[in-house]
């Protein structure tokens, strides 16, 4: 990886900007098509703020720590807490990389099927999966130049295949629904994804304000960007299936660059940031064998991942990575505290626990604010509560001991 402190402002933008490149945030930002396209892309733009807010603050422990998400998490969560995240992390990496692998294949075959001929799953996701492990293994150039050229690249067209979508017809009402909350959360929980992954990439910034500024606004436009397209095309194509829409644009091979690179450009960062992940478990292990390890059992997955579960998907992440990173920013950034030498932070689990079980009571309600921010607002106020009961109980312990002296 690179040196610390190498990786400048315009060099995040296009890093985050390239990560929310992807066929997951069009599949996704379709989902919301039926709220219609003025009141879709505010939902867009109003969850993006939040959820990137949230991950741009995290990625600041990373600048400042100069450590890695999941070691940096050490400082609020314990040692072995950390240990906890980085396993579920790492399962949650496996299962984004088995999803890119898919809807990059079947967006491949409906493509190469038409121009090609050529439309075999099997070859075509093992053949992506070793494109991704090549880029993992040289993710060093991936950040600076190559990155940058390939986002530069991407940008270009995905705005051909916008304007493709517009030029196509009129818009038109969709046969499925969804509520003003269930989109708010659809675009609060992607940023919320890479929260164990940020500071691994913001550890090496120049600045504080590179870091932040570079990631949220890389972040903040290239995937509401990537939402309001397939808000769009699904709109105007009448079908919520990017796939489907995207072979029927006739792009030809340009479909087949989109398609490739929005997925290796991505999902390096899923297979590297595992990786890493492991390391704050087991350091001594070796890296390239990490790679192709993840990259493996990745390309393995996505031959048996159920592709029809992909919103529950999302739901689990945001309903664990929400509540735990609330604690983790509320140690480090209002109690200052380090526990990196305790093994866990027993009171801050139990908080998660709670705005975990909040998350998924409030789903069921369909609140017109969504489940994170009920989630995280409930467990900032139990952590602090009950912070303040065992501060009460410690006092009047000394106070017990001082009498019987």
């Amino acid at each position: 990886m690179n040196r610390e402190g190498t990786v400048g402002g315009l060099n995040q933008f296009a890093l985050w900007f390239g990560a929310a490149v992807s066929l997951a945030e069009i599949m996704t930002g379709s989902l919301i098509a039926p709220l219609g396209i003025k009141e879709g892309i505010a939902v867009i733009l109003a969850g993006h703020l939040i959820g990137t807010l949230i991950l741009a603050l995290v990625g600041i422990i990373g600048f400042r720590e100069k450590s890695p998400s999941l070691k940096s998490s050490r400082l609020s969560l314990g040692r072995y807490g950390s240990y906890i995240i980085s396993v579920f992390n790492i399962i949650q990496l496996v299962g984004w990389t088995a999803i890119m692998l898919i809807q990059c294949t079947r967006s491949l075959q409906s493509i190469t099927g038409r121009l090609f001929g050529f439309d075999n799953f099997t070859v075509l996701v093992i053949a992506i999966g070793i494109l991704v492990g090549i880029w993992a293994f040289n993710a060093h150039r991936g950040i600076n130049l190559i990155n940058n050229v390939a986002v530069a690249l991407l940008l270009l067209l995905c705005v051909l295949m916008l304007k493709a979508v517009l030029q196509g017809g009129e818009a038109q009402e969709l046969a499925s629904s969804i509520t003003f909350g269930a989109a708010l959360e659809l675009s609060i929980i992607m940023p919320l994804t890479w929260l164990p992954l940020i500071s691994d990439y913001t550890m090496l910034g120049k600045s504080k304000a590179g870091s932040f500024w570079g990631s949220f606004g890389g972040y903040f436009l290239g995937s509401s960007f990537m939402y309001i397209i397939g808000l769009l095309s699904a709109t105007y194509a009448g079908t919520p299936d990017p796939i489907g829409v995207m072979a029927g644009l006739n792009l030809g091979i340009s479909a087949v660059f989109i398609v490739i690179l929005s997925t290796v450009t991505t999902t390096f960062l899923d297979v590297y940031s595992a990786v890493m992940s492991t390391s704050n478990i087991s350091p001594g292990v070796s890296r390239k064998n990490l790679i192709l390890l993840f990259t493996a059992l990745g390309t393995l997955l996505a031959m048996f991942f159920p592709m029809e579960q992909y919103e529950n998907f999302l739901y689990m992440i945001g309903s664990l990575f929400a509540p735990i990173f609330t604690i983790v920013l509320m140690d480090y950034f209002i109690y200052k505290d380090n526990r990196s030498m305790d093994a866990f932070n027993i009171t801050g689990f139990v908080a998660a626990i709670t705005g975990v079980i909040t998350y998924y009571t409030v789903a069921g309600m369909d609140l017109l604010i969504g489940s994170t921010i009920p989630a995280m607002a409930v467990t900032a106020v139990v952590y602090v509560l009950m912070r303040l009961i065992i501060k009460q109980l410690v006092l009047k312990g000394d106070k017990y001991a001082k009498q019987n002296c």
